[in-house]
């Protein structure tokens, strides 16, 4: 994906350099549509440069830092030298996971999506979340939630999830239930204590899951999982939750699952 406007000045872009002229280099600019874009010498490397060829070369895939543009003339001035290491990194990165989020839109929606439909999907999800690829991930994280503040289907949504969770790669998701625990039989607090007990897996949680459980208001229980993916966060808590009500009712009590919470705010 493309976008249609025009940087802004201080934004940093990436570029291909396309010609090497004495006085400068022209970039085609990569995340913008038919904008180019020219680095003059002077913002090319610091101090003096007797070669431009010594410092870049044609094909070459550049990160710049907009210093002025010019819609009118359709000019773009462009420097290289104010661009750090640091950024430099960060913005490839950036860079390169637009364009696997591009891939994976056309793996949600298919390669004939059209243009127009495309980029309403695709705005949907800068405007809720400032990229493709953040769309993804929180996708990937929080499901459907991550999404509901959109313009998108019922089918959008389902279609950038389902993606979204076969594709992304996270460090971890975090995902919070709540079951609440009753038991009026004889057993009272110390039921309550053996059902929380096995909420928290006896021991038995994996080791890559961390598991904890704590009282938000009686007779309200939450359960959060932090794990390295969604599939087995979601699993570990109503495995859970599972636990806690099997234990619960052992006792004569009573308990439920559900994942939004009840009880007034702590």
């Amino acid at each position: 994906m493309k976008y249609s406007g025009w940087p802004d000045p201080g934004e940093l872009v990436v570029g291909k350099i396309d010609e090497i002229e004495d006085f400068g280099v022209f970039v085609d600019l990569e995340e913008y549509e038919e904008k180019r874009g020219l680095i003059h010498i002077s913002e090319v490397a610091s101090g003096w440069i007797k070669n431009v060829r010594d410092h870049v070369r044609e094909g070459q895939i550049v990160v710049c830092k907009v210093l002025d543009v010019d819609e009118g003339s359709q000019q773009i001035d462009l420097s290289l030298k104010d661009v750090n290491d640091h950024q430099r990194s960060d913005k490839i990165q950036e860079w390169k996971n637009e364009q696997k989020a591009d891939n994976w839109m056309e793996l949600a929606f298919g390669e004939e999506i059209d243009d127009e439909v495309y980029t309403a999907i695709a705005n949907e999800l800068i405007a809720a979340h400032g990229g493709l690829y953040d769309g993804f991930k929180q996708a990937a994280i929080h499901g459907e939630e991550a999404l509901a503040d959109t313009d998108l289907d019922d089918d959008e949504i389902e279609s950038i999830v389902d993606t979204a969770r076969e594709n992304v790669s996270v460090p971890y998701v975090n995902v919070t239930g709540y079951v609440d625990l009753e038991n009026p039989s004889p057993s009272g607090v110390d039921g309550i204590r053996e059902a929380l007990e096995a909420a928290e897996g006896n021991g038995e949680v994996p080791e890559e899951v961390d598991l904890e459980v704590s009282y938000v208001g009686a007779p309200e229980y939450r359960i959060e999982v932090q794990a390295p993916n969604y599939k087995t966060a979601e699993s570990e808590l109503e495995e859970s939750a599972d636990r806690a009500i099997a234990a619960i009712e052992g006792h004569g009590g009573a308990g439920e699952y559900h994942r939004e919470r009840r009880t007034d705010d702590e």
